[in-house]
């Protein structure tokens, strides 16, 4: 039985939202939608502060830099803490710290250097949250429920951050240069506070060797990452497409208000059309996997995606743009869902935080770059040049995903949840 035919055979459970689930969930989307309201404003604020398009993609690319310094760590140690204690606490920590920047903004100190020194001070915490709560979520839901709570959950944090927070944005500036800031921390404490209420759980670990330190932890979380061929191939083309979506992001900005000028309302537009997307993507995710295999399903994601991206770099109109990100976002949906589901699938459980960890660091890691890489092209080619570099590299990614289809998600773990050791590389 092929894995297409497996995924048919086995109908997706739905997670329930009674319990742990449905307060994981809500604090997700509360947190995306102050967080939309942060990063949608971080840009137009540093559009204020200096026309740079160099000056403007580094506050995008020091978002980035900590998962180089500080994402193998942070696996390590959500695979040794209390991973629920370890949520709550960086919400608490990011929701003062988010204050302490809407109170900076209100008073008239905002400056290049202090969006910098956000940036890279919310990513440096993000990196325990993000691979805590990759870790927690198979302990909330069950196994065979795991793909389908990854698509809710993304899912409604793309309603809650696209739908209703990007478009809020040019109405809170109105009122308040701050406004976006203040929201963005108030909503990281009461994720907190959800978080905290949890009871789950955890998996059982089995007692560490004598001596056992952080380093050895982060290497065998690589390792394990390596010998499975599929999410070594998965980890790769992300790498890839994650270099042109840090020149995408740190430049589009600049795209719509510059090459097309549509202002800050048609920048609007093309984030709520790639929330709109994002959201239409969540309900195709899971059919995609079970008709094609998650490999399969990245494949025809990232082919997409690289269609749309050359609709917007070649096309001068806004209704271009939006058509563009209304497709990325749908296709990146699918992209994110599975790739995600496939490393929980497939990393043995005591070890999820760092192969997560492993994942996230080695396909972030060209963010940063691609950040640059996308300053640099709007300067000397071309406002809308970003967009081009983004799909060769998207075409790239496609062509390096090519050989892993045969290696696809196994009979077992095509059953949308089943965690299985990684496979032979």
């Amino acid at each position: 039985m092929t894995t297409a035919q497996a995924d048919q055979a086995v109908p997706a459970a739905k997670p329930a939202w009674r319990g742990g689930f449905g307060r994981l969930w809500t604090a997700a989307v509360l947190s995306r939608f102050g967080d939309a309201l942060r990063t949608a404003a971080l840009p137009l604020l540093a559009v204020r502060l200096t026309d740079d398009p160099l000056a403007v993609a580094a506050v995008t690319a020091c978002g980035y830099v900590p998962w180089l310094l500080f994402g193998l760590l942070g696996g390590a140690l959500a695979d040794r803490v209390d991973q629920r204690r370890a949520m709550w606490a960086v919400d608490v920590a990011r929701g003062l710290l988010v204050a302490a920047f809407a109170l900076a903004v209100a008073l008239g100190h905002a400056s290049i250097p202090l969006l910098i020194a956000l940036a890279f001070s919310l990513t440096a915490l993000q990196t325990l949250f993000d691979n805590a709560a990759t870790a927690l979520l198979p302990s909330v839901v069950r196994p065979e429920s795991l793909g389908s709570a990854n698509a809710r959950l993304m899912t409604g944090q793309q309603v809650a951050g696209g739908l209703l927070g990007g478009p809020l944005v040019p109405l809170l500036l109105t009122a308040g240069a701050f406004l976006p800031y203040a929201a963005d921390a108030v909503t990281y404490l009461l994720g907190a506070a959800l978080v905290a209420s949890l009871r789950v759980e955890t998996p059982s670990r089995e007692p560490r060797p004598a001596g056992a330190t952080l380093r050895a932890d982060i290497g065998d979380g690589l390792r394990a990452l390596w010998r499975d061929r599929a999410l070594r191939a998965v980890c790769g083309a992300t790498l890839l497409c994650n270099i042109g979506m840090g020149a995408l992001i740190a430049t589009l900005v600049l795209h719509v208000t510059g090459w097309l000028h549509a202002g800050t309302t048609g920048y609007a537009a093309a984030m709520t059309a790639y929330s709109a997307g994002s959201i239409a993507g969540g309900f195709l995710a899971q059919r995609a996997a079970r008709r094609l295999g998650r490999v399969r399903a990245l494949l025809l994601g990232g082919t997409a995606q690289t269609g749309a991206l050359l609709l917007m770099g070649s096309v001068r109109e806004l209704t271009a743009l939006v058509a563009g990100m209304l497709l990325l976002g749908a296709m990146g949906m699918v992209w994110n869902v599975n790739q995600v589901t496939l490393m929980q699938q497939r990393a043995p459980a005591a070890m999820t935080g760092r192969v997560s960890a492993a994942f996230r660091t080695a396909s972030t890691g060209g963010a940063p770059l691609g950040a640059l890489l996308g300053g640099v092209a709007a300067r000397t080619l071309g406002l809308n040049a970003p967009a081009l570099l983004t799909a060769a590299l998207f075409a790239l990614a496609v062509l390096s995903l090519i050989p892993a289809r045969a290696a696809d998600v196994s009979k077992d773990a095509a059953q949308d949840g089943v965690t299985t050791a990684p496979g032979p590389g």
